[in-house]
């Protein structure tokens, strides 16, 4: 194997320095990406009570309004993760962020619910795009010792972002308009994000899957990267990225891709949207409050998974916790009119659990497909993630009103209990595993 070092003790200070320098930046630039798409969500959430009574939506507009982002994100992902393994890593990381920039700043001038809706929607589809690029362009640089814990950090950043946003709503929710700085202040962060993107050299690993070795090996002994030159020129592919995903070679790992992401997210997203909602109708007295404390412990649940990711692999960080949460929301389902502290010891485990776990959705998809389709299979997994977690938000004001809240609570429990089943039969271990070699141990479980 021809497989170049993530050291390089013979370079000199001055190389050694602009390694250290492009990988806090990739590392800056990423989390500051992924910190956003939670920001985005999680003012939303905070902000519908207030954008519901002054653009005077029904609860079907609120749903739409909720789940605009999400439906951006299911067409945003596909599109951009097919165009970064066709063109390449670094247009796609600099355009989708300019995108979401100018989103973010239209949303200051909003005067009713559709344009709203087509605002967050674009938005969405450049959040897509960061999904599809971000990890995978990190975990193309990071180093196998720690790559799970560098892009579980990621995770981190996300509910960082969610809970930052839902703080910043919870402070401007007596402000006459403050919805509008609440979604638009993410203006300040896209506009740091863009800055940081720039001058990011294109990654090695997607130079060799076109073929492009010397280049690659210029770009590998600079910055000191871990690759397996022989194993990615071998994988490397000139067929249709999207086609190759259902081929029989790739089909397993895209089922669970997209499966075990959309399970987890499912509930969170249309539980977290409207949490207040939830919290009120289970007889919290400060919903906005109880919201908050949730999101604080998933943003401890979160920075859990990350230190564990490496310690106990990712099967173990995946499966029980699919069945706790799962408990933890029947109980809630089958007992509406428990004592206040059984709802919110139940929310809180659910909250801390699917965090923890939340932490594969940044690690899984970038190892169990190869370079060639990474971007391609991680985009598509992002999308259905997202299109389940567009029908929960959409929906889940709909059932609280049709349904009650038992019943709803009920619905979680049971996509979470699939997602544990499902993650029981396809989730491979890949921890350890220089990153082609974990991708080609997943393609290796597929074929058999």
């Amino acid at each position: 194997m021809a497989a170049l070092p993530d050291t390089d003790t013979g370079g000199s200070v001055t190389d050694e320095r602009g390694r250290r320098r492009l990988r806090t930046k990739l590392m800056l630039a990423t989390q500051v990406g992924q910190g956003i798409d939670g920001y985005i969500l999680g003012g939303i959430g905070a902000a519908m009570p207030a954008i519901t009574a002054d653009l005077h939506m029904s609860d079907w507009t609120a749903g739409l309004i909720g789940a605009s982002a999400l439906a951006g994100i299911f067409l945003g992902g596909p599109l951009f993760g097919w165009f970064a393994d066709r063109f390449g890593r670094r247009i796609v990381f600099l355009t989708d962020m300019m995108i979401f920039l100018l989103g973010s700043v239209a949303q200051f001038f909003v005067d009713n619910a559709w344009q709203l809706f087509v605002i967050r929607l674009v938005m969405g589809i450049a959040i897509g795009g960061e999904y599809a690029i971000g990890a995978p362009l990190l975990s193309e640089y990071a180093p196998r010792h720690n790559r799970g814990r560098l892009l579980a950090s990621l995770e981190v950043s996300w509910y960082v972002g969610f809970m930052l946003a839902f703080a910043v709503g919870y402070a401007l929710s007596g402000v006459d308009g403050g919805w509008r700085w609440t979604l638009g202040s993410s203006t300040l962060i896209a506009l740091v994000c863009v800055a940081l993107r720039g001058g990011i050299p294109e990654s090695a690993r997607w130079l060799l899957s076109k073929g492009r070795r010397a280049e690659a090996e210029q770009l590998i002994r600079r910055y000191g990267m871990d690759v397996d030159v022989d194993t990615e020129l071998a994988d490397g592919e000139r067929r249709n990225s999207l086609r190759l995903l259902f081929t029989r070679r790739h089909l397993r790992s895209t089922v669970f891709a997209s499966t075990f992401w959309a399970a987890l997210v499912l509930p969170y997203f249309a539980i977290g949207t409207f949490s207040p909602q939830v919290l009120q109708a289970l007889g919290l007295d400060d919903a906005l409050a109880g919201s908050l404390a949730s999101n604080a412990l998933a943003v401890v649940g979160v920075a859990a998974g990350c230190l564990l990711v490496e310690r106990i692999g990712r099967r173990k960080l995946l499966i029980p916790p699919f069945w706790i949460t799962a408990a933890a929301l029947a109980l809630i389902g089958f007992w509406p009119t428990a004592p206040i502290a059984v709802v919110v010891a139940c929310f809180l485990v659910f909250a801390f659990l699917n965090a923890a776990s939340s932490a594969l959705t940044a690690v899984y998809p970038l190892e169990v497909f190869p370079t060639a389709i990474r971007t391609t299979g991680v985009g598509f997994a992002t999308a259905m993630s997202r299109v389940g977690a567009a029908i929960g938000t959409f929906l889940l004001p709909v059932a609280l009103t049709h349904l009650g809240v038992g019943p709803t609570m009920l619905i979680g429990a049971a996509v979470l209990a699939a997602g544990g089943l499902l993650s029981h039969f396809l989730a491979p271990e890949t921890a350890g595993l220089e990153l082609s070699h974990a991708a080609r141990a997943a393609t290796e479980t597929n074929s058999r």
